[in-house]
């Protein structure tokens, strides 16, 4: 992870979108922090090519809707994301967590569920407590591509795919790989059962970069997943690379 240990800017992105295409981008927390979240959005005020931000806040805070109202004016705030990967078994069911979802929707705002492949039937029973909330699956639920194991993975993907209100993002997949020995054709599978599980109307292309620096270059996994979506229709490409971002998201784009 030597790769990442730098900073990573908007002119650092920019330069990488232009050259595979991309017209603009999402861009998504890391650090479990307001002041981060608050960064974010000062540089979507800046850069318009950063068209929406999946920003960060306490949803365990009682208060909770005042953070969120007042995020909401200070830029692109489009969805919510908490590091669920990394917090204990039954972290979902959590009552205070609920409640804080409940403000999410009213503010038209989006909830990314980042979630391991084990995770997903606990995902499954929070989503289905917010039937009327949009979610977006981070990095496909980060299924065991190292251990080239599909199941129940793939049951379990396509059972919350189930709910439509639910959508999905190709991300992250070549670090859930062995970052130096990934093949495309090892990565075919997932993206496929994907496709199966969403459709292009559901399913929507995401780089994870820079994190994604670690296994390949942006341009790269750009190429990979056009190749692995090559059997879709050019409408069904369209929205794969843009149309599904701008719906589950609400972005303001022409």
């Amino acid at each position: 992870m030597r790769i990442l240990r730098r900073d990573f800017l908007p002119l650092n992105l920019e330069t990488e979108i232009r050259e595979a295409g991309i017209d603009g981008v999402v861009s998504v927390q890391a650090r479990q922090t307001l002041e981060e979240t608050r960064w974010l959005l000062s540089l979507s005020r800046h850069h318009d090519f950063i068209k929406g931000v999946v920003g960060w806040v306490p949803l365990t805070d009682p208060c909770v809707a005042d953070h969120l109202e007042q995020l909401a004016g200070e830029g692109r705030l489009r969805a919510v994301r908490h590091l669920i990967q990394d917090e204990p078994d039954g972290y979902l069911q959590r009552e205070d967590f609920n409640t804080g979802m409940g403000t999410l929707r009213g503010l038209g705002l989006t909830y990314d569920l980042l979630v391991r492949a084990r995770q997903l039937p606990e995902a499954i029973r929070f989503v289905d407590r917010h039937p009327g909330q949009v979610f977006v699956v981070d990095h496909l639920a980060k299924p065991a591509i190292r251990a080239n194991r599909l199941e129940p993975w793939r049951q379990d993907l396509k059972e919350l795919a189930r709910r439509e209100n639910v959508y999905a993002k190709v991300s992250g997949l070549v670090t859930e790989a062995d970052p130096g020995a990934w093949t495309e054709a090892q990565l075919s599978p997932y993206v496929a059962a994907a496709l199966e599980a969403f459709g292009p109307d559901r399913l929507m292309f995401g780089t994870d970069w820079p994190v994604c620096l670690a296994a390949c270059p942006y341009r790269q996994w750009h190429d990979i997943v056009c190749r692995l979506a090559e059997s879709l229709s050019p409408a069904e490409r369209a929205s794969l690379f843009g149309g599904t971002a701008v719906r589950a998201y609400g972005l303001d784009v022409p």
